[in-house]
């Protein structure tokens, strides 16, 4: 039987229906709760025995968690309570958790979860390898990870995921700094078929040799951010437009040794690159010295 809301002292009108009279599972879950930020589910549950045990069944069938929605600072508490007893999530971000969150935290999230297909853990820095090899063994349906700024991903860890997900296709590895070559090489040979977006960007580590197994291994790779990848240059940059028909982006800003006649066969497949011509950038100079933007005959 259903818990109903604690008396409040006075007496209820005749033929006066309560919020909690409503039936559960057929009104109040699907078309109220459902449109009740997070923030104001977590005061709700205060108001009554019968509300907190409302909104933990409505947790409790959460597809999708966005600890954002909380506030740009959770507490751990507040998120023990929210996810206690989740058991159906699909989508799980918690970046805002990003100064606290331990293997201690997400391990028994992660266990509880296996349907996840979509993980943001960025700037979790507290986190280990642990916690990326429970998501690896207990979601094999993850399609989405962002791990970007996560300094504890290295080579074995990321080896590990690429055994064990074979449903990958979007992955965020900005700034994990301790990748090398090799790791992206393995991550590309074992992924790379079902691979659409990856970025490797702010890694100087990165080089030629993994961009160019990405290539050769990656035939739906739609997005690929290298942005300040120092050590990647032109010869990558002409394997990706050889192998990568599907290209739709590619960022190569701080990219150095990238050079324009690599790019222009990407240019002219109408691939999306951060990197403006030089002829475009001469211009974009000569109008804010001169206030004006020359007459130039591109045709000469």
């Amino acid at each position: 039987m259903e818990p109903r809301m604690e008396p409040s002292g006075g007496e209820q009108e005749p033929g006066a229906v309560r919020l909690l009279d409503l039936p559960w599972e057929d009104v109040l879950l699907p078309h109220v709760l459902c449109r009740v930020p997070l923030q104001q589910l977590l005061r709700l549950q205060r108001v009554s025995r019968a509300f907190r045990a409302l909104v933990q069944l409505h947790l409790a069938g959460l597809r999708r968690f966005d600890a954002s929605q909380v506030g740009p600072q959770i507490p751990r508490a507040a998120l023990t309570r929210l996810l206690r007893d989740a058991e159906g999530l699909q989508e799980l971000m918690l970046a805002p958790c990003h100064e606290w969150l331990s293997d201690e935290d997400l391990v028994p999230v992660l266990a509880r979860n296996p349907q996840l297909r979509s993980v943001v853990l960025a700037g979790c820095g507290q986190l280990s390898r642990r916690a990326l090899g429970a998501l690896a063994e207990g979601c094999p349906r993850l399609q989405r990870l962002s791990l970007a700024h996560c300094d504890w991903v290295d080579g074995l860890a990321l080896r590990g995921l690429a055994d064990r997900c074979p449903a990958l296709e979007e992955l965020d590895l900005t700034a994990c700094r301790q990748l090398k070559d090799e790791a992206i090489a393995y991550l590309a040979q074992r992924r790379g078929a079902g691979l659409r977006s990856l970025s490797l960007a702010v890694n100087a580590n990165v080089g030629d040799t993994a961009v160019q197994e990405l290539a050769r291994n990656c035939p739906q790779l739609q997005h690929l951010d290298l942005t300040g990848c120092l050590r990647v240059g032109s010869d990558s940059v002409r394997t990706l437009a050889e192998y990568c028909p599907a290209l739709r982006s590619l960022r190569v800003r701080h990219c150095h040794h990238v050079a324009e006649p690599s790019l222009s066969r990407l240019r002219k497949r109408g691939v999306d690159i951060d990197v403006e011509p030089p002829l475009h950038q001469a211009l974009v100079l000569l109008q804010d010295m001169a206030g004006f933007a020359p007459f130039v005959n591109l045709q000469v």
